[in-house]
């Protein structure tokens, strides 16, 4: 229309002999683009998107969706297909052309995006555009589609393939400590046996004495328990509290799988948010991702007092119960103290916590260039005074409480989780 009309309407005013001509072809023109709209309407007829019903990405990990253009008519044809991307997820193009080849019924190309969030989002329409057959409009139409994408913890950091490779290989390499505790059999007596080794009835019966053998037991039943309170959304470095639990939880369930264990997690903040019992196995770990991906922080204080009792009436057997929570707040750290007393009894618990960057002993930090660095870093040396008394105070309960660095948290959880079954503590 440009074109053809500037032109026309230019000549029009500069040429008044030449004027009848010159409205004569924007006539033309006019008509031209009616009758092209008029034609428009069947481009898109027959056309459809499809997109997969689930799609499964990791946070800040580039992923693509495929997306299937049907076309019926088996024309060559030249489309534009636009997707949104959702709040939380990056997408360097919202529109890409697609060429139909003459004679296929279908084309498929790849939409690549970027998740930065986690959780679950979908997608519900998406545009389609075509020019008209002479050119002059662009034609477009929402069309619905149904996708669900599942945003999870990303497990691709250095610090987490690290541990995760080392807990993998350490399976058959690691010295275990102690004779172990599970009975396995009874043999002969040899010398340098010690006297609690042996069985009393057996040797009575049998008149000799009669050795019992023990084996390191295998499959023991590991619990990651998380805590989504408020403290949870506090930044460590570029995450927060809670996006370095949920990995470092999904990092401990992979090891415990790759050293025959059975793993299952919990999730609280003022109530149970999410729980799954200890199994092993690719479905069930991939049910425990499913389980704690949509998990987000809770302006409430944590309730201790019914994650304990929720354990100790859905947990008979004894299990090791890693606690991934924030005790630097006096009132908080009272709490959990008092609901480990008695889950303590039973099982092994183990609490961890990030260091706050603040909480080191006095002076820690040479830098110190006016009063104010004083005051700030006796403020920290106060924290860091009483997360030690209550590690003491934890420690007579039966309770050990590891402050970990946010840069190797995932590392430092796979190496205690590595101490616990060298030392067969469980």
């Amino acid at each position: 229309m440009t074109a053809i009309g500037f032109p026309a309407a230019l000549v029009a005013a500069l040429l008044p002999m030449a004027r009848v001509y010159a409205e004569a072809v924007i006539a033309c023109v006019i008509v031209g683009m009616i009758v092209d709209a008029v034609m428009s309407r069947r481009v898109l007829v027959g056309l459809r998107i499809e997109l997969p019903e689930l799609a499964r990405f990791f946070k800040d990990r580039d992923g693509q969706i495929l997306v299937r253009v049907l076309n019926p008519s088996n024309a060559a044809r030249s489309l534009h297909v636009g997707i949104a991307a959702p709040d939380g997820i990056e997408s360097a193009f919202e529109e890409q052309r697609v060429d139909l080849p003459g004679g296929a019924g279908t084309a498929e190309f790849a939409w690549r995006c970027t998740p930065r969030q986690r959780g679950r989002y979908r997608l519900q329409e998406c545009s389609l555009g075509a020019p008209s057959p002479l050119g002059m409009w662009e034609v477009r139409r929402q069309e619905p589609v149904a996708c669900e994408i599942r945003v999870y913890p990303n497990l691709r950091r250095d610090d987490d393939l690290k541990a995760l490779r080392r807990s993998g290989s350490g399976q058959h390499m690691m010295r275990q400590v102690g004779r172990g505790r599970e009975f396995e059999k009874l043999r002969e007596y040899a010398p340098g046996d010690g006297f609690d080794e042996l069985h009393w009835k057996a040797s009575a019966r049998r008149g000799r004495p009669i050795t019992k053998v023990f084996q390191v037991e295998r499959t023991q039943e590991v619990y990651v328990i998380i805590d989504t309170s408020r403290l949870s959304g506090r930044w460590f470095g570029d995450d927060t509290a809670l996006e370095r639990a949920l990995s470092a939880s999904l990092l401990i369930g992979a090891a415990a799988q790759r050293r025959g264990d059975l793993f299952g997690l919990a999730a609280f903040a003022s109530q149970v948010e999410a729980f799954a019992r200890a199994r092993n196995g690719k479905a069930h770990y991939a049910a425990c991702r499913d389980a704690i991906y949509q998990l987000h922080s809770r302006a409430v204080s944590p309730d201790f007092d019914e994650i304990a009792t929720f354990l100790r009436i859905r947990l008979q057997r004894r299990a090791l119960l890693l606690f991934l929570t924030s005790l630097d707040d006096p009132v908080i750290a009272e709490n959990f103290t008092r609901a480990m007393r008695l889950l303590s009894r039973r099982h092994l618990v183990l609490a961890a916590m990030l260091r706050p960057a603040s909480a080191q002993p006095l002076f820690h930090d040479p830098a110190v260039e006016s009063s104010a660095d004083i005051y700030r870093q006796l403020a920290g040396h106060l924290s860091w005074r009483r997360l030690q008394e209550l590690e003491s105070a934890l420690s007579r309960e039966g309770v050990r409480l590891s402050l970990l660095e946010p840069a190797h948290f995932g590392s430092a959880l796979a190496g205690l989780y590595d101490e616990v079954k060298q030392r067969q503590l469980l």
